[in-house]
C-alpha cells in the first residue's frame, strides 16, 4: 500500500471530526459519554489508584495539538523529524497523533467535559515522524525512540506498522537496554495480513483490539506475537482543530494499553520494564481459548488488576501467569512462557521473531 492510501484509510475509517456539544450542568457532554471504553475499564476506580503521575509517554505519530484544550498542560515540547514543520512536535495536521495522545493523558476540560485519557496526569512527550504529506519510514521511527529514550520517557507508544528494518530493530533493542516499555499496534485488516513491526520484535508490547463487548474486533490483525487487547472499535478521542474523532483500530488499543503501562509505571515506579509487562499480561481478562491465543494474546487489559493484584515477580515463580484473581486462568504460550517476552525487555535483546520480510512498503495501523 503507498503513503497515500494509508492516509486516506487512516481518515477513512478513523477520523470523524465533530465540534463539542454544549454539556448540561453536571453532566458529561457528549464526547466524555461517547467514551465507552472508560466505563469497560473502569477508569473512575482506577485513577483513584493512580492518574500516571511523574510518567512520561512519548507518542510516535503524526505530532500532538499540545494546544488542544483536552491536552493542554499535558505536552512537552518534543521532537519532529520532517521538514517544514516546528522542532516541538505539535504540528499535527493529520489528526491522529492528537488522538492517540487524547486517549493516553488527555485531562478533559471544565470538570467533565472533552475527553478524558488513561493515564490523565502523564506527560506526552510528541515524535513526529509522518504528516499529511511525509509518510515516514522505519528508521524515522527508529530515530523517534532515541529521541523518547534520551528524554527519559518510560514508556513509548507506537501506532503505526512499519516494514522490518535493522535500524528500527536495533533502536527498540536500545530502548529496552534503557528500561522503556514499547507498545505498538499489531496492525488492521484489511492492509496488513499479519502482525506489522515494531510490534512483531520481541519484548515488545503487541497490542490487538477488542469491540465494546469484549470481543475480537473483525479488523484487528491476529497471530502469535499478539500479546494483550484492548478496546479499539468507536473509540472517542481529541484531533487536531481542537475538535473530536471516532475511531476503529490496533492504533487505539495501542494508545488505551499504553496508559495502562503509564499507570502501572507511576504506582510501581521501581518495578523494572519486564516486571511492568509481566503484571500487564498477568492480570488480562481471559478471553477465546484458555491462555494466551492469537486473536486475544493473553486477554484484555485490565487495568485495576494490573494496579492493585498480588503479581509474583517474574523469577520468583516458574509460572509467572498466576495471579491470585487469575490463578490458573492462564497457559504458558508454545515458546514455554510468558517469561519470554518480558525477559527479552529485561535484558535489552530485540531478536526478531520472523526474518522474512513482510512488505516492501511501511504500513501504518489505521486510526
Amino acid at each position: 500500500m503507498t503513503g497515500s492510501s494509508r492516509l486516506a484509510s487512516v481518515v477513512a475509517a478513523g477520523l470523524l471530526l465533530v465540534l463539542a456539544a454544549p454539556a448540561a450542568p453536571g453532566r458529561a457532554d457528549a464526547e466524555r459519554s461517547a467514551q465507552w471504553h472508560l466505563a469497560f475499564l473502569d477508569i473512575a476506580r482506577v485513577q483513584q489508584i493512580s492518574q500516571g503521575e511523574g510518567v512520561t509517554v512519548a507518542v510516535i505519530d503524526s505530532g500532538v495539538n499540545g494546544n488542544h484544550p483536552d491536552l493542554a498542560g499535558n505536552v512537552v515540547s518534543g521532537r519532529n523529524f520532517l521538514p517544514g514543520h516546528p522542532d516541538n512536535g505539535w504540528d499535527d495536521t493529520v489528526g491522529h497523533g492528537t488522538g492517540m495522545a487524547g486517549l493516553i493523558g488527555a485531562h478533559g476540560h471544565d470538570r467533565s467535559d472533552g475527553v478524558l485519557g488513561i493515564a490523565s496526569r502523564a506527560k506526552i512527550f510528541p515524535v513526529q515522524t509522518m504528516s499529511a504529506t511525509d509518510h515516514g519510514t522505519p528508521d524515522l521511527d527508529a530515530a523517534g525512540i532515541d529521541a523518547a529514550v534520551r528524554q527519559g520517557a518510560k514508556v513509548i507508544s507506537m501506532s503505526i506498522g512499519d516494514a522490518e528494518s535493522s535500524i528500527l530493530r536495533e533502536a527498540v533493542a536500545r530502548a529496552e537496554g534503557a528500561d522503556v516499555v514499547i507498545v505498538a499496534a499489531v496492525g488492521n485488516k484489511p492492509e496488513d495480513g499479519e502482525v506489522t513491526f515494531p510490534a512483531r520484535y520481541d519484548g515488545v508490547v503487541a497490542v490487538g483490539a477488542v469491540d465494546r463487548n469484549g470481543n475480537h474486533a473483525d479488523i484487528s490483525v491476529t497471530g502469535r506475537q499478539v500479546l494483550i487487547s484492548a478496546p479499539g472499535v468507536d473509540i472517542e478521542s481529541a484531533a487536531n482543530g481542537n475538535l473530536y474523532r471516532t475511531g476503529t483500530g490496533t492504533s487505539d488499543a495501542t494508545a488505551i494499553t499504553a496508559g495502562v503501562v503509564a499507570l502501572i509505571r507511576a504506582k510501581f515506579p521501581t518495578l523494572p520494564a519486564a516486571e511492568v509487562i509481566h503484571r500487564l499480561t498477568a492480570t488480562a481478562t481471559d478471553k477465546g481459548p484458555k491462555g494466551r491465543d492469537d486473536e486475544y494474546g493473553y486477554g484484555i487489559v485490565n487495568p485495576y488488576a494490573a494496579l492493585t493484584a498480588d503479581v509474583p515477580p517474574l523469577a520468583a515463580s516458574a509460572s509467572p501467569s498466576a495471579t491470585p484473581t487469575q490463578a490458573s486462568s492462564k497457559q504458558a504460550p508454545a515458546s514455554g512462557s510468558r517469561a519470554g517476552p518480558v525477559i527479552a525487555a529485561a535484558l535489552g535483546t530485540a531478536a526478531v521473531l520472523v526474518t522474512i520480510l513482510i512488505v516492501v512498503t511501511r504500513r501504518r495501523a489505521t486510526t
